[in-house]
């Protein structure tokens, strides 16, 4: 086997302007990109922390003890995220997931959602707000939640076997107490409940049967998700991804399935349906089969890059044009423009790594520099 390698790349601070164009681009609800595609869905990080140390995602060797988080003055602060989210949903955002690092590591975090959940779309819906969590801290955070607005959450499960999920999370957290920690989101009413697996060759692939038996029947619903190239300290091989083809392959020859139609434009999972009508299970594709075609998603950092891939290497420094800065004399930018340069940003986007992974350079895209998941959100 070969050496495993983890560069140490800290692409946090790498961040391109975000500038204000001379002729304001205004916010009208339907904004799309170089590729015609819409911005409908924000993701955003409210922290870079995460209290589990995944191999795919935050390794232990990289993030130890002394590995420098953000400082708590450099994360935007609730009423800065709400303000962006709110240029967002005018140019045309439905959708709002938070995520970490662990978002529920943030303190206070449901007075975000709360001040969130009080925005309205364009055509005056309430938004699509929801949050993704490893589920450590679920059990005691769901009832503010839900009291705060949050109308769903996704829980990251990569096995039920309790010394598989221990060795996983590597900080060795019971499976239990995730579990508990799930039924506290259903009672609460946050559903539906998703649970997302990241399935990994050699690691937790004999797990895929076990929970596709325990969550059948259930109101959960169930998502594989293929090993992903994010970041460069996960030492990612290819040999390692398990095809979401194969998957739905070893479930249907014990539990029979049915493709069921996508939920939504631009939706990431393809969704299977048991044949007996008890329930369903999804899978995503991202490594064998590209969905970059009709996707509508902008991510947002902690500190207030905004980044257009989530195999991007460099976000927008949006933080810049929010706070301004004291020392150039610059002020903070008005909701106009900051709504313009939001606007010019997504126009001139045309990322589709995932369409190009095996033909790109390094200097576009194909190497080693790309954002952590632990930093972006998956």
């Amino acid at each position: 086997m070969a050496e495993r390698v983890i560069p140490l790349v800290d692409q946090r601070h790498a961040a391109l302007p975000a500038g204000v164009p001379e002729r304001a681009i205004p916010a009208t609800g339907s904004l799309s990109d170089s590729l015609g595609r819409p911005l409908r869905d924000l993701r955003i990080s409210v922290t870079d922390r995460c209290n589990f140390r995944c191999s795919y995602c935050m390794p232990k060797e990289v993030f130890d003890k002394d590995y420098p988080y953000l400082p708590h003055s450099a994360l935007l602060t609730f009423e800065e995220i709400t303000r962006v989210v709110r240029q967002f949903v005018a140019h045309g955002v439905r959708k709002i997931r938070l995520t970490g690092g662990e978002p529920l590591l943030r303190k206070n975090v449901e007075v975000l959602v709360e001040q969130l959940a009080r925005l309205r779309t364009v055509d005056g819906a309430p938004l699509d707000l929801t949050l993704t969590t490893n589920g450590s801290l679920l059990a005691r955070k769901a009832r503010a939640l839900k009291d705060a607005g949050l109308q769903r959450v996704t829980v990251s499960l990569d096995g039920l076997d309790d010394a598989v999920f221990r060795r996983m999370n590597d900080v060795d957290f019971p499976v239990a107490d995730v579990l508990k920690g799930i039924d506290a989101a259903r009672s609460a009413g946050l559903g539906p409940v998703k649970i997302n697996m990241v399935v990994k060759r050699g690691t937790n692939e004999h797990e895929i049967l076990p929970m596709a038996r325990h969550f059948k029947g259930t109101d959960i619903v169930l998502r594989f998700i293929e090993y992903m190239d994010v970041g460069a300290t996960n030492g990612w091989r290819m040999d390692e991804v398990m095809p979401s083809a194969e998957v739905v392959k070893l479930i249907h020859a014990e539990l029979p399935l049915a493709q069921l139609e996508a939920s939504a434009p631009g939706e990431t999972a393809e969704r299977w349906g048991y044949a007996d009508g008890t329930g369903e299970i999804g899978v995503i594709s991202s490594v064998t089969q590209a969905f970059c075609g009709d996707c509508n998603r902008a991510r947002l950092s902690t500190e207030g890059q905004l980044y257009l891939c989530l195999f991007a290497s460099r976000g927008h420094d949006l933080r810049s044009l929010i706070r301004g800065d004291a020392a150039k004399g610059t002020p903070p930018a008005s909701d106009e423009e900051l709504a313009s340069a939001i606007g010019q940003i997504w126009q001139g986007r045309s990322d589709r790594y995932s369409q190009l992974r095996a033909t790109l350079a390094p200097d576009q895209g194909g190497g080693a520099r790309r954002v952590e998941m632990s930093y972006i959100g998956g």
